[in-house]
């Protein structure tokens, strides 16, 4: 997608997207590993992530619906500063909360508030999730590397970075 928000180096060739979920333990595991692999390839790898919340009510997608916004308004760095905020604090995601996480981002909570009441960015949350059934994901956290499934074990940071140094001209 060309509205992506991108971590690492935008013109990197080697792209790793991963499909995920705010409210999945699983997905706040994985991003700790990214977190790892990022600073192990800052200029190497280009990576974004997708949403695909495994329940579908309003309130399970407000937080990818609020880092959306984040990002809309206050740009790629805003979205990513919000992104690890809540993966920090999975067990307070609530839209109050939400809010002051945006403005800790560097977000606008009002703008934030009116497209979470508005589901302004719904339509790009349910852009992921159908991306995502296209590919054939039922499950997060759920990686692609270069437009391919990546199906190294992720949870084991060592095992992830020989598996992408394996697969893509990635420098030692």
């Amino acid at each position: 997608m060309t509205d992506d928000y991108i971590r690492g180096n935008p013109d990197a060739i080697t792209a790793l997207v991963e499909y995920g979920d705010y409210h999945s333990r699983e997905c706040a595991a994985a991003n700790r590993v990214i977190d790892i692999v990022m600073d192990e390839f800052p200029d190497s790898i280009r990576f974004v992530f997708r949403n695909l919340p495994r329940d579908r009510r309003s309130e399970t997608l407000a937080p990818a619906e609020a880092a959306e916004s984040v990002g809309c308004h206050a740009g790629n760095a805003a979205f990513w500063r919000l992104h690890a905020i809540v993966f920090e604090n999975q067990d307070a995601l609530e839209i109050d909360d939400l809010l002051g996480y945006a403005e800790a981002a560097g977000g606008d909570p009002r703008k934030v508030a009116e497209d979470l009441a508005s589901g302004a960015m719904r339509t790009r949350v349910l852009r992921h999730v159908d991306d995502a059934a296209r590919a054939g994901i039922t499950d997060v956290p759920a990686f692609f590397l270069n437009g391919r499934r990546f199906s190294a074990l992720w949870s084991d940071v060592d095992a992830f970075v020989a598996a992408l140094r394996r697969g893509n001209p990635i420098p030692s």
